[in-house]
């Protein structure tokens, strides 16, 4: 007599879908992980209090990340890819195409449009606009302050969210350099610091405030000199 195999009960339970409890663990802890750094500062977050804010164990945090760095780093960014995604949908139903926000440079590109300046300030713009939110702005300033004094803290900080949105910029430049529209002696990892490093030191130390004007100013003034000779 062949061998049947029964067929599942309908009321038998169901097996915990161990994707989704793993998935919302770890959304837990990114969200404890970014109030944390803002309330108390980097220095005071430890793994115990991300652990114990996201209802965790220390474990689990420990099972996906080495570091509190790496936590808040991973966190950061996909707060960052949150942000695009909510600024894409908005400008989906507007039918306008979105200048860009940093934290997911792997999928997004500066648009070239053809027109440098154009395409530098729209993308400017995005950043003050992201600067000034509340949810990405203090997070930012602690670990870009704390970044400055941590040098293990800077290093993953540089290579991780800051390196690759620079190279952004490069290749945009580069891509301008090729149409002609900047000298091809630019160095183009040089230049893009003539408009990204002032407002970034603007913001950090509140010199004065960052605003579209402002970016736009710096884009003028930083391609009148890249001008082709």
């Amino acid at each position: 007599m062949a061998d049947q195999k029964s067929a599942p009960r309908p009321d038998a339970p169901r097996r915990p879908d161990t994707s989704r409890r793993s998935e919302k663990s770890r959304r837990a802890i990114y969200d404890a992980a970014l109030a944390l750094v803002v309330e108390v500062g980097y220095p005071k977050t430890t793994i115990e209090g991300i652990a114990a804010r996201a209802g965790v164990g220390k474990q689990t945090i420990y099972r996906w990340w080495s570091s509190k760095a790496d936590v808040l780093l991973e966190a950061f960014l996909d707060l960052g890819e949150q942000m695009t995604q909510a600024a894409e949908q908005s400008a989906t139903s507007s039918a306008e195409r979105p200048a860009g926000q940093a934290g997911g440079p792997e999928s997004y590109a500066i648009p070239d449009t053809g027109d440098l300046a154009a395409d530098l300030k729209a993308v400017l713009r995005a950043t003050v606009d992201e600067l000034r939110d509340p949810k990405f702005e203090a997070l930012s300033r602690a670990l870009a302050a704390e970044g400055v004094v941590n040098e293990e803290l800077g290093r993953v900080f540089v290579a991780k969210l800051l390196e690759p949105s620079l190279q952004l910029y490069v290749e945009r430049l580069r891509s301008a350099q090729e149409a002609g529209q900047v000298r091809p002696d630019i160095d183009p990892r040089i230049a893009l610091e003539l408009f990204v490093s002032p407002l970034a030191q603007r913001w950090l130390q509140r010199t004065a405030p960052i605003s579209y004007a402002y970016t736009d100013t710096l884009v003028d003034y930083a391609l009148h000199g890249l001008a082709p000779r």
